[in-house]
């Protein structure tokens, strides 16, 4: 089996477990997989006590036979950083020590301000960006402002994550509708909303402004502007992060 690792915002990481489940998994076990990651255990770099990598490890047990695994690391540039290779828990784990070396970011305290950015090909559409989104908010403070940068150059993306948004009239209700029934997709809005339950949620893009309004992100179209204004509401000793590379750069707080 060959993969690559690196981190996932709900599954901790790529790679390895994950060839078995989602990789060749009925749909229904791909589902109720997901849906664990609902829990606030389900995040960027978790293994230990993140329950859908429990889930994964479990499946493992399934597997009968020995698998060989060589797993890859790669740099922001797609350029192979490391391979590890032999049985498929132990490269993972290998893997995941180098994946931390490369895409993990030490911050000393969270910011009052995180602009992030989705760089190509991952601001195809908000589908895909909402990885620099949920990458931010562990750099965020509680009650800050983040500020989207990407073309979303095909749209929102993800018809049923789109349409949970913005038939919602606030993010609690959009959680409040996951949990009456779970489908596949919605892991990734229940993770937007819970940050627009937390922030405020600012974005330079392509995109309709209605259309960003009703799933609760607000428009902007200077983003200079949008930086300052942001800085001037949380005063001048307020705290500004930087992320170019918003979709693959995890922030280590402490």
């Amino acid at each position: 089996m060959i993969g690559s690792v690196e981190p996932h915002y709900f599954a901790g990481y790529t790679g390895g477990r994950k060839a078995f489940l989602p990789g060749v998994a009925a749909y229904c076990s791909i589902e109720q997989n997901h849906k664990m990651a609902l829990s606030p255990d389900a995040k960027a770099l978790a293994l230990e006590g993140n329950p859908v990598h429990d889930d994964l490890m479990e499946a493992m047990t399934l597997v009968k036979c020995p698998v060989y695994s060589i797993m890859t690391v790669l740099d922001k540039d797609h350029a192979i950083d490391t391979v590890t290779a032999g049985d498929i828990t132990e490269s993972f784990d290998e893997a995941v020590r180098a994946a931390n070396r490369i895409f993990t970011a030490p911050l000393g305290s969270k910011a009052d301000i995180v602009v992030t950015a989705a760089p190509y090909p991952m601001d195809v559409d908000l589908y895909q960006s909402q990885k620099a989104i949920d990458n931010a908010k562990l750099a965020l403070k509680k009650g800050g402002t983040m500020i989207l940068v990407s073309a979303c150059r095909e749209g929102i993306g993800g018809e049923a994550f789109a349409k949970l948004l913005s038939g919602a009239s606030t993010p609690e209700q959009v959680l409040e509708k996951i949990r009456s029934g779970f489908k596949l997709g919605y892991h990734k809005a229940a993770k937007m909303a819970e940050v627009f339950m937390n922030a405020t949620v600012q974005a330079y893009t392509e995109l309709d402004d209605e259309q960003m309004k009703s799933i609760f992100i607000t428009p902007v179209h200077d983003l200079q502007k949008a930086i300052d204004d942001a800085v001037a509401k949380y005063g001048p000793s307020s705290k500004v992060v930087f992320m170019p590379d918003g979709s693959v750069t995890v922030p280590m707080v402490g």
